[in-house]
């Protein structure tokens, strides 16, 4: 009979032991973890290919440049504020680049195809760096080219009539390496010197490209 009082202690240990065990795991169990590192690659899906006719009327598309740095403004030649603020900080950011800047080739690709035609637009960029090229094409392949860049484009004729009309469009400048991969965008409004700025550094980060 003297075992008995030992085995029950015994047995009162163990339960203890088992309660303890279970409760430092379930302790374990709700402590937080690290999350999971996330792992990113790859660029943005900006970019890719067109087919559009430059205000001297040769065809072009994105090979056309193949080797060259190409910045790339969308535009309208009617824009009452935006695209010749743009145009004319480009034009700065070339001058001031100096003589690497026959590595870049600057475009403005119109927004509006339906006003802008070859002569509208290379009448337009007269008063702009000669080096800027303008290019216009049919609807559709406008379309195509602001899809595939991702730009902002809507026609306001609620007001208007006829020839008469606005475009809400969005006002970056998207670099293109030189083989034709993108690299990255500034706004427009950013004046020469900063444009240059960012060109020199977007350019020698990315040699790769």
């Amino acid at each position: 009979m003297k075992r008995l009082p030992r085995l029950l202690i015994i047995a009162a240990l163990a339960v203890v032991s088992s309660l303890a065990i279970s409760w430092a795991w379930r302790v374990m169990d709700s402590t937080p973890r690290p999350l999971p590192r996330t792992a990113t690659s790859g660029t943005a899906a900006i970019g890719g290919p067109f087919t559009l006719v430059a205000t001297n009327g040769e065809s072009v598309t994105d090979q056309s440049f193949h080797g060259k740095w190409v910045l790339i403004f969308f535009g309208y030649t009617s824009c009452p504020d935006l695209c010749p603020t743009a145009l004319t900080n480009v034009s700065v950011a070339l001058e001031k680049f100096g003589s690497d800047t026959g590595r870049i080739q600057p475009l403005f690709i119109t927004v509006d195809p339906q006003r802008d035609t070859r002569d509208v637009m290379a009448n337009y960029l007269k008063s702009f760096d000669g080096r800027i090229l303008g290019l216009t094409g049919t609807q559709a392949q406008i379309d195509s080219a602001t899809k595939n860049y991702r730009v902002y484009v809507e026609l306001d004729e609620s007001e208007r009539g006829g020839d008469d009309y606005l475009v809400s469009h969005s006002a970056y400048l998207y670099l293109m390496g030189p083989k034709g991969k993108f690299v990255n965008v500034i706004e427009g409004k950013e004046d020469g010197e900063a444009i240059a700025a960012w060109l020199r550094k977007e350019m020698n980060r990315s040699m790769w490209w």
